[in-house]
């Protein structure tokens, strides 16, 4: 099942990605899903043939965020092998951890906005683990009752200032800096997915999933034993290798396979 979070011009409204005779719908339900039993309204808005990508539909329906962050998005550092190695770090026992505020994110084709600081930000494709329950010492094996789904994140990073400052917090905490999209799948092989990101139609990443040095139940897991997670909360899983430069004028697509496509621009912040 697919989850969007959507406007028509007005408040925010939540609908389930359907198909029927070979259309797409999206029907909208009331309230939202993470906090509330999700009831049908009966509005069907339908949708043309389309991933998550350049919508065709009539109706001026455009993709928000899926989900904003209650508390906290948790990122995953060095979590895939080939990403280790062209960062020039020893592979972690134990993963490595930082945040991100709720004011970083942004959703489905919203602008990536360089900031004035920096001269060298870059891209990273990840998959996103949406937490559906309140969370905390969660066992792996019980870890996947706490996720509602997963979605698709860019944990966009000012590389210089990562290096400058000696830690991570300004260098992928800016307004801008985390892209969530296109909606949150809840049927979803975390195991086995292809993830690839693409810079103006050019691939730069291509992984899959099951290349990930610490898997989605250990995550939810580990993480939970350190802090409470809560619904809402995201956890962004690590990138694979090829990440680099993103520039004013470029167009940022992130893809996984079984969820769909994040597609940003980007433009500099002026004075």
């Amino acid at each position: 099942m697919r989850i969007a979070r959507f406007t028509t011009g007005g408040d925010p409204q939540y609908g389930f990605v359907q198909k029927e005779g070979g259309k797409k719908y999206r029907a909208v339900i009331t309230g939202d899903p993470l906090f509330m039993k999700a009831n049908p309204t009966g509005e069907r808005i339908p949708l043309d043939d389309w991933d998550g990508v350049g919508e065709e539909s009539a109706s001026a329906v455009r993709l928000l965020t899926p989900v904003i962050p209650r508390s906290k998005v948790v990122c995953v550092g060095l979590n895939y092998i080939d990403h280790i190695r062209e960062m020039g770090h020893d592979e972690p026992t134990q993963p490595v951890l930082f945040l991100k505020p709720n004011t970083a994110v942004i959703g489905p084709d919203d602008p990536i906005v360089l900031p004035e600081w920096s001269d060298e930000v870059s891209y990273e494709v990840e998959l996103a683990i949406v937490i559906g329950r309140i969370c905390k010492d969660v066992s792996e094996e019980n870890a996947l009752k706490y996720v509602l789904g997963y979605t698709i994140g860019n944990d966009v990073t000012a590389r210089d200032a990562q290096r400058a400052d000696g830690q991570w917090a300004r260098a992928k905490s800016f307004d801008t800096a985390c892209p969530l999209g296109p909606w949150i799948e809840t049927d979803f092989d975390f195991e086995n997915a292809e993830i690839t990101s693409r810079v103006n139609g050019e691939v730069k990443q291509h992984s899959n999933t099951a290349q990930m040095l610490f898997n989605v139940p250990y995550l939810v897991s580990y993480i939970s034993a350190a802090m409470t997670l809560l619904p809402g909360d995201v956890i962004l899983t690590g990138t694979p290798a090829g990440v680099g430069r993103i520039d004013v004028g470029d167009v940022v697509e992130c893809e996984i396979e079984g969820i769909g496509t994040l597609r940003n621009p980007v433009l500099r912040a002026t004075a």
